[in-house]
């Protein structure tokens, strides 16, 4: 089974359409969708309220309605994930009671992750879920990867906004790289695919964006891993349209990846 950890901060308008192009990824394949809601404040608890009253739901086919609802076929509630037919999809929604950062949110998910693979999923329309065919071959069916990072520089469709964002990228990799001994170009990509032991190796303790570095640098730092990266394309938001990651968080990575490099 593949776990998909999404966090979400105030994403009302696109986690429904989020959730419903995840579920129609890999098809065949079992799928568990861990949704974390930090402390949403626009409608975001609310609306997985309304469509979680009881809890976990699962299907085979999930969809958006006219007023932003999952309509889910073959809808049941489901406790023991091994009553899920094949191909089908489990979505059990989590709560914060307050905001405390994407790092927070990635461990209560991990901590709730029971599939044999893992994938983190942003709750916005940035990234594309039909990207993870490649990945998932090379963890599950190849086997010859243990982590999968996506890239966002690989020439696949990649919308063209602040350019000091992408030196900031650029940079970040580069001295991972050169602290980590590593060849990556997208360490801040969203799309990072382990297998469940890779999961039961990282331990977590950056509340914010530093999650991505701390990461990266333990699974490094861990040695012998097989660590593969592919091409994603990129569906950028501006910060009018809810882009959370500013600057601030990049001076921040600059630090982390000193940090980490001494004490991940």
């Amino acid at each position: 089974m593949l776990s998909i950890i999404v966090p979400v901060f105030n994403e009302v308008a696109t986690l429904p359409s989020v959730l419903a192009m995840v579920s129609k990824a890999l098809p065949g394949v079992d799928k568990e969708i861990i949704v974390v809601d930090d402390g949403s404040t626009d409608g975001t608890r609310e609306w997985l309220q309304a469509n979680f009253p009881d809890g976990p739901r699962s299907g085979g086919t999930i969809s958006v309605d006219a007023h932003n609802n999952l309509v889910i076929a073959d809808d049941q509630d489901l406790v023991v994930a091994k009553t899920q037919p094949s191909g089908s999809t489990i979505i059990r929604p989590a709560y914060h009671q307050k905001n405390s950062g994407k790092g927070a949110a990635l461990r209560t998910g991990l901590a709730a992750a029971s599939g044999d693979v893992i994938v983190i999923q942003d709750a916005d329309l940035e990234y594309d879920p039909a990207d993870w065919t490649v990945m998932y071959d090379l963890i599950a069916r190849r086997k010859v990867a243990d982590v999968v990072y996506g890239s966002r520089f690989y020439g696949r469709p990649h919308r063209s906004l602040y350019f000091h964002h992408y030196v900031a990228n650029r940079f970040i990799s580069l001295t991972f790289n050169l602290l980590y001994n590593q060849t990556l170009t997208d360490i801040e990509c969203c799309y990072k695919m382990f297998t469940r032991a890779i999961k039961e190796r990282l331990s977590l303790t950056c509340d914010d964006f530093g999650c991505e570095i701390q990461m990266s640098a333990q699974i490094a730092r861990a040695g012998g891993l097989r660590i593969y990266e592919v091409g994603i394309s990129y569906y950028g938001r501006t910060y009018d349209e809810g882009k959370k990651i500013g600057w601030r968080d990049g001076i921040k990575a600059l630090w982390y990846l000193i940090r980490f490099r001494v004490s991940a």
